[in-house]
């Protein structure tokens, strides 16, 4: 754990205020879940919670499952890392923060999909890969934005229409199924 030298005080009603410089640096936004721990020597800590984590094992099989039977480069991710991930790279994707430019495509709620001459987004903060988004759906969990299913590509995407919508069907089918199993 690492000292800030940031005090706060617990008001009347048991509250304290997280300062502006933390949220910030931890990504910490108005309304996230936080998780409560203690340990023996009094520390109290709180950490971002994500529900997307909470499946983490079962996100991993079915990116499997989606590179297996779809042939897709696919990442599922919480609003701010990569929580599972299939047919990439270990390196560049294995809890790596997601880009911002892929936060803002959460963000609006809706399908993205990639056409040519469009900016290449790429998934992660870090740009280490040469992989980019082709297709992202954002996970809504009770109105709650969760995190996406993403698909990613190496070079420019099929101009195959057929494959494309496919692939389209797929993401948005995987984002309202896991969204669904958070809801339960």
């Amino acid at each position: 754990m690492k000292a800030t030298g940031i005090v706060r005080r617990i008001d009347d009603l048991g509250r304290v205020v997280i300062p502006k410089e933390i949220r910030r640096t931890m990504h910490i936004r108005d309304g996230d879940p936080l998780e409560i721990y203690t340990d023996r020597e009094g520390e109290v800590i709180f950490k971002k919670y994500s529900p997307v984590g909470e499946l983490n094992a079962f996100a991993g099989q079915y990116a499997e499952t989606l590179h297996r039977t779809c042939e897709l480069d696919v990442l599922i991710c919480d609003r701010d890392t990569v929580i599972a991930y299939a047919g990439l790279p270990r390196r560049d994707f294995a809890e790596k923060p997601i880009s911002s430019e892929l936060e803002a495509i959460l963000e609006t709620r809706r399908l993205y999909v990639y056409n040519s001459g469009d900016r290449k987004c790429p998934a992660t903060a870090e740009m280490t890969s040469e992989y980019f988004v082709s297709c992202a759906m954002p996970m809504i969990t009770e109105g709650d934005l969760v995190g996406a299913v993403v698909s990613l590509v190496k070079n420019e995407p099929t101009s195959d229409r057929a494959k494309r919508d496919v692939e389209q069907k797929v993401i948005q089918t995987a984002a309202g199924f896991l969204g669904r199993q958070l809801e339960s």
